[in-house]
């Protein structure tokens, strides 16, 4: 087969690492990757945005599968693009996709559909919103409408500060992303990542993992993209993954496809294990990231055919995913200033070398320069993931893999994995 992925992050480098890994696999095609994908594939500049001149791409290169990493190519029409051409395409349509792109969307889906989630109200001028403030209970929970690279939800203690963040998100912070809000009720449990693939008419479940929102350690500062992840993740007992299953993951794919807009891809669920049981926190129309650095390396066997035959429609045609009992965990290593104002293009070293086969770095904001080092790129820069018989092993792995890269312009969290420890 020849494939094309779509993404150049962390969530990328692993599907590229894992797909490469596949016996179907004749020619793979990225763009545009990133230094970490040099030896897994072709490299194509091209922004991921630009669902015309990547629909053309996966034409030249006769692809039979284009799987698609980033929210923003969905949102861009890039499925609509290959359904056109007849491509096969691992990721919804932009119709679809909405479930991730459109808070207010989504949140209108799952009140029409009795799906459990936080109630809410949406709101596209200042004033509404602020009278809206005393309707709900402190802390107030605050989202921009759409995408906003992870960052667009605040929780605010008190209603000054929730009123501050309401003129900065209906002020322009995140651009059209925040012409509308959506203010939801707090929901007090603990948040985790469940994940399944779709076919348009099935899902079947990938598991869970969870990640650390917050910038720093003790879950204070911004919120960002995600600083590390793990998986298993204890929150998800057997009890809350069927749960999740019968009242969410499966009423979505059913919904979605008697409203015309037949769900093909993965399913990222955000879940809140509450006193009421699991509640929707947020849909991501993709994997998440750095949940998809885990996942790839915690599943056993060639994930090519799950995503085709989720592409092509029919996932009964495709063997069903198993997962290690290890637990894999990964830290993030960000550039300083993140996630606000990154600084860019500091040297790293150390980061390329072989850690042994219980470890991957994955690249998720690198570049490389006209001398060959390697420097950062981005926000997130590099993924440090290791894999343990338990989180105790596996996060020692990890942090000891951290302190062999030789990066003064980053930042890392020191706790990733601590909720697990604490159960352990």
């Amino acid at each position: 087969m020849n494939i094309l992925l779509v993404g150049s992050g962390g969530r990328e480098h692993a599907l590229a690492w894992k797909i490469a890994q596949s016996p179907l696999v004749r020619r793979l095609v990225i763009a545009p990757g990133n230094p970490g994908m040099e030896a897994l594939g072709e490299l194509r500049p091209m922004k991921v945005t630009d669902a015309d001149g990547l629909a053309a791409l996966a034409s030249e290169i006769k692809a039979d599968l284009v799987v698609v990493g980033p929210e923003t190519a969905l949102e861009a029409g890039l499925a609509d693009r290959l359904a056109a051409a007849g491509i096969p395409c691992f990721g919804p349509t932009a119709k679809a996709a909405q479930l991730e792109t459109s808070k207010a969307f989504s949140k209108a889906f799952m009140q029409r559909h009795d799906i459990p989630t936080a109630g809410f109200g949406v709101y596209e001028r200042l004033h509404e919103a602020r009278q809206a403030l005393g309707v709900f209970k402190p802390p107030y929970v605050i989202k921009a409408d759409g995408l906003a690279a992870g960052k667009g939800v605040a929780i605010s203690p008190t209603s000054r500060e929730a009123e501050d963040e309401l003129e900065r998100m209906l002020g322009g912070r995140f651009g059209t992303a925040g012409a509308r809000v959506v203010i939801e009720e707090f929901m007090d449990g603990e948040e985790g990542s469940l994940f399944a693939v779709c076919d348009g008419e099935r899902a079947v479940l990938l598991g869970g993992a969870q990640d650390h929102k917050r910038a720093y350690d003790g879950d204070l500062g911004p919120n960002t993209g995600g600083m590390g992840s793990y998986s298993p993740a204890p929150v998800f007992t057997p009890e809350l993954v069927e749960a999740a299953d019968r009242r969410v993951v499966q009423p979505v794919v059913a919904a979605m496809a008697a409203e015309g807009m037949p769900y093909r891809g993965v399913l990222y669920a955000g879940l809140m294990a509450t006193a009421d049981g699991p509640k929707v926190v947020e849909f991501n129309a993709r994997f998440g990231d750095p949940e998809c650095q885990v996942l790839m390396m915690r599943l056993d066997g060639d994930v090519v055919p799950l995503l085709l035959a989720c592409a092509r429609g029919d996932l009964t045609r495709a063997p069903m995913p198993a997962f290690s009992p290890d637990t894999v965990i990964c830290v993030v290593l960000a550039a300083s200033g993140y996630p606000d104002s990154p600084l860019e293009g500091s040297i790293i070293r150390g980061a390329e070398q072989d850690f042994g086969p219980h470890v991957q770095v994955f690249h998720a904001g690198t570049r490389r320069r006209d001398d060959g080092q390697l420097a950062a790129a981005g926000g997130r820069v590099l993924n440090v993931c290791a894999r343990g018989k338990d989180i105790a092993e596996a996060r020692e792995r990890a942090y000891a893999v951290v302190k062999k890269i030789d990066w003064p312009g980053g930042f890392f969290r020191t706790d990733i994995g601590w909720r697990a420890l604490e159960r352990a």
